[in-house]
């Protein structure tokens, strides 16, 4: 099997085919011997923010001197980015070999396991053939019944916040989310919230509880920001002075702060994490598509904000960059998305858009998409093509000389930078 061969067979499962539960993760993984059975692991579930927070905690153990595994998702450009040993994506080869390892076992299997829990299997070997210390592992999904669910224990589980979204599968209300979320908590291992819901609290903390889990929350109120601009943010957090990250967006530093947060109660936990690695691998880190300037002339900055969350995040973070100035908007995105309430948030920051129509099934078609931003005052022109409405955004933005802002679908990344490159 070549790594072409190796991806159809990963993606021969449609993105539909989502059946929760953790049978057939478990069995899968028993065939194999069980791999994340032989691996610590930092267990990371949350509405927004998972990557970003995965990240800058793999970046600060590394630099701490730790073997890491990072498993993330989306993929943002190719799909070896989902896992990652010290920091390098899993190389072509190396996929291949364990896909063509791991496919027999899967395709033994009489309830075929879902495109997400084989990714998650091909994950545990790899890591486990690397012999990683400990593996960052973001959580797909949901929590209870998502496939990273599998693992026994964790050394700490991390939740990052609670909103609405995904709600088809982890319910409609923000205490179902977060019960679903809570259910990586495991018995005896300490438990992190991020998020500010104190509904979702009462939830994960209740849990917590019954897991004999040791229950902190992030102390929002110690975050101290000092600076705060397009070439980074310089923030104090308790006892942590005059940390730095580069990382752009204006609830960064909240998740920088989940982060240190995490960093203490692993010292607890007999982690040797000094000050310095803290502090560069903080600012060392870099994360895709969130609020990432691309371009300078003009200024285009793209943030893969696709929930209301997400959006309310990146409206917050434009005006904290560019004030009062009204910015021009790219946007597409999924039918499956709450786009009204989206669309009325990009209201508040954006005199013009650009819509089109996101490379998915899901997607809402461009002219669908401008009628609901004309609705909520948006001057709206749909376009037939990305390259078509990137051609009339840029050279509106550069003759205007207004900020341009690409937001709304983590699937239009690929294509906006192949334009700008």
């Amino acid at each position: 099997m070549n790594y072409q061969e190796a991806l159809e067979y990963i993606h021969g499962i449609s993105w539909t085919f989502c059946k929760p539960g953790l049978e057939r993760i478990s069995t899968l993984c028993k065939a194999l011997g069980d791999p994340q059975k032989k691996l610590k692991f930092i267990h990371i579930a949350g509405t927004n923010g998972k990557g970003s927070t995965s990240a800058m905690l793999e970046s600060v153990l590394r630099e701490s001197g730790y073997k890491t595994g990072l498993f993330t998702s989306p993929y943002i450009r190719t799909f070896n980015e989902r896992m990652r040993v010290d920091g390098e994506n899993i190389s072509d080869g190396e996929l291949a070999e364990i896909t063509e390892y791991v496919r027999p076992f899967a395709d033994d299997m009489t309830d075929k396991p879902t495109e997400f829990e084989l990714i998650s299997a091909i994950a545990f070997e790899y890591f486990s053939r690397n012999n990683c210390d400990v593996v960052v592992l973001e959580a797909g999904m949901g929590g209870r019944l998502d496939s990273t669910n599998v693992i026994d224990s964790a050394l700490l589980s991390i939740i990052t916040g609670i909103a609405l979204d995904h709600t088809a599968f982890l319910g409609d209300t923000v205490e179902k989310i977060a019960a679903e979320k809570a259910g990586i908590i495991k018995c005896g291992c300490p438990v992190l919230f991020g998020g500010e819901d104190e509904a979702a609290e009462r939830v994960i903390r209740e849990r917590a509880a019954e897991m004999n889990a040791p229950f902190s929350r992030v102390d929002r109120s110690s975050l101290t920001l000092h600076s705060q601009t397009l070439d980074g943010t310089v923030f104090d957090f308790g006892g942590y002075k005059n940390m730095q990250i580069r990382m752009l967006g204006s609830y960064q530093p909240r998740n920088a702060a989940t982060v240190l947060s995490a960093i203490d109660i692993l010292k607890e936990r007999g982690f040797s994490i000094p000050d310095i690695a803290i502090s560069r691998g903080l600012e060392a880190t870099r994360w895709q598509a969130r609020f990432e300037v691309i371009s300078n002339d003009p200024l285009v900055i793209f943030d893969g904000a696709h929930n209301p969350e997400g959006i309310a995040a990146a409206v917050e973070s434009i005006r904290h960059y560019f004030g009062n100035e009204r910015v021009y908007a790219l946007t597409g995105v999924l039918r499956d998305k709450d786009y009204n309430i989206i669309a009325t948030d990009i209201a508040k920051v954006a005199s013009r858009a650009f819509t089109l129509t996101p490379d998915n099934p899901r997607a809402l078609s461009a002219e669908e998409y401008a009628e609901v931003l004309k609705g909520k005052g948006v001057e709206a022109t749909p376009y037939p093509s990305v390259e078509s409405a990137l051609s009339a955004a840029r050279e509106t933005a550069k003759r205007d000389g207004v900020p341009l802002i690409c937001m709304g679908s983590l699937y239009l990344y690929s294509s906006i930078i192949d334009y700008f490159i």
